[in-house]
């Protein structure tokens, strides 16, 4: 059953073909007007969902070998997200359904970064751990099995995603900040500023990055510029690592809690390798395997919204034709 994903959740427009066994195609355009502005300008966003989102599709296709005609439904995210951005993808959907003569159905953004390791691993099953890591959200979830889960850790303030992108603005490294900072911090000291890691003395799976944010923000108060930029690479790799600390040991904690030897890692940041080693070395002596999307499917794209979709489509499950943004959609 091809099926044709939609995701316009944010500054991404994506679509792709997934057919229950193979990811066909994945076109995702990457909006970068927002650059100039050190953050995502709703506004901009949704113009130039509508400018490019034909065209993306219709790469989609052509990539897939198919046309209009040899789709069998549609899966689109219907939120959480940015609204005027959410309503350009559903539009779409929606029409396409209604012309096609086939089924629609939303999907919720979170729960497409958990299909995301699915598309890299065919052979997941549940139950197993997902730390979902990006801009917008960083939760841990328990994949009880496949469209039940339980949020078992949110954070409290910022995503972990959201403070590279605010630090890396206070360090003056440009938008999106999580890539700039990695780099810097890779000529840095880690352990050169003793910035916090909230919540790791507690029991909480709960995460707060706003204080690290604040922490930063602080050092930078108390010196010049020429200070600031001296001491980038080493402010870096400090903010860095306190935050891998935190990602890599609250994950670690709800995997032992929980009982599980799979921890998937899903969303933008999981493409952090340093992220990536920390945790890695530190499931070793526990014997948990650990999985990573490939870097295209780390951040957002249409085959994880395929690939939920097509589990709901292929149970019977649909949408009506009503269904309109949820920017604010709840998970779990």
């Amino acid at each position: 059953m091809n099926i044709l994903g939609i995701e316009t959740s944010c500054d991404d427009t994506s679509a792709a073909v997934y057919d229950g066994h193979c990811l066909k195609s994945n076109i995702v355009s990457t909006q970068i007007v927002h650059r100039h502005f050190g953050g995502v300008v709703p506004e901009l966003a949704s113009r130039s969902h509508i400018q490019i989102i034909v065209p993306v599709i219709q790469e989609a296709l052509n990539q897939a070998g198919l046309a209009f005609s040899d789709l069998e439904g549609i899966a689109v995210t219907q939120g959480p997200g940015l609204a005027g951005s959410l309503l350009v993808g559903l539009s779409v959907a929606k029409g396409l359904s209604l012309s096609l003569g086939i089924p629609v159905i939303g999907v919720n953004h979170l729960e497409g970064h958990i299909w995301s390791n699915m598309l890299d691993n065919p052979d997941l099953a549940p139950p197993f751990l997902v730390l979902i890591v990006s801009g917008g959200h960083t939760q841990l979830v328990r994949v009880d099995d496949w469209g039940k889960y339980r949020i078992l850790g949110r954070t409290r303030d910022d995503a972990a995603g959201e403070a590279f992108d605010k630090v890396g603005k206070l360090l003056k490294v440009g938008y999106p900040g999580g890539p700039a900072i990695e780099k810097l911090a890779l000529e840095g000291r880690p352990d050169a500023f003793e910035f916090p890691r909230a919540f790791l003395d507690k029991e909480s799976l709960d995460f707060s990055f706003s204080g690290l944010k604040t922490a930063v923000l602080n050092q930078l108060r108390a010196h010049d510029e020429g200070w600031m930029l001296s001491n980038r690479k080493d402010i870096a790799a400090s903010f860095q690592e306190a935050v891998v600390d935190v990602l890599a040991e609250k994950a670690l904690y709800a995997a032992r809690q929980e009982g599980d030897r799979i921890v998937c890692i899903a969303g933008g940041v999981s493409v952090n390798q340093r992220f990536r080693k920390r945790l890695s070395d530190a499931v070793v002596p526990e014997k948990i395997r650990v999985l990573w999307p490939s870097p295209s499917l780390c951040t957002d794209n249409g085959g994880m919204i395929a690939a939920a979709g097509h589990f709901y489509l292929a149970s019977g499950k649909s949408s009506s034709l009503s269904i309109s943004p949820m920017p604010s959609l709840n998970f779990a």
